[in-house]
């Protein structure tokens, strides 16, 4: 299993793990930013990656039948989780603003459903992921991350399993600290356009 410090090391390789002056989606400045798909474009540092959080799934999950993942960002993490545990896989689709499950998937009643995601910060789409679960007559047996920011704020009141936890501090553009005060901002992200 790698140690927080191997798997930091690896998402700062891969370019997961940015620091510098950022933008974020939420107009909230910040030091560091996280986009996990850099990660899994690297795709023998993601199977170590996930090698170590299947090894935590399987030290806190006794029995999973299926694992669920949100589109876009959890469908890789959760193909390669699934694949390393040998569980089938499925991935829920917004569509109107709202999670559904399309092309056949389905979750059969009473099985127990893992619900897997690249980074967790507020939760709000695996929560949608555990309604899915909860109309289909299923149990959410737990989360699982590769990245957790959630700093203790998401919605989620479940145990989070996660390969690597990181607090990411965030401030208002009117109380920027020194540290990046300095630096040009750059706005990444999938809801942003980069400078």
């Amino acid at each position: 299993m790698l140690s927080y410090d191997e798997s930091l090391k690896i998402l700062k390789e891969t370019n997961a793990l940015l620091e510098g002056h950022f933008i974020l989606s939420s107009g909230l400045h910040s030091d560091k930013y996280i986009q996990c798909a850099k990660l899994l474009s690297h795709t023998k540092e993601a199977q170590m990656i996930c090698s170590s959080l299947c090894e935590k799934i399987k030290n806190n999950f006794k029995e999973i039948d299926l694992i669920l993942t949100p589109a876009i960002g959890g469908i890789v993490v959760g193909f390669e989780i699934g694949r390393q545990l040998n569980i089938e896989t499925i991935f829920a689709e917004r569509i109107d603003k709202e999670l559904l499950l399309r092309r056949g998937f389905n979750i059969s009643q009473n099985s127990k459903v893992l619900i897997v995601e690249d980074v967790i910060t507020t939760g709000k789409s695996a929560l949608e992921c555990n309604s899915l679960v909860k109309r289909n007559g299923a149990v959410t047996v737990g989360y699982s991350c590769i990245i957790d920011r959630s700093n203790n704020k998401s919605k989620i009141t479940d145990k989070i399993i996660s390969q690597v936890k990181i607090d990411i501090e965030t401030y208002e553009s009117s109380n920027l600290p020194d540290k990046i005060k300095k630096i040009d901002p750059i706005k990444p992200g999938s809801r942003n356009l980069q400078k």
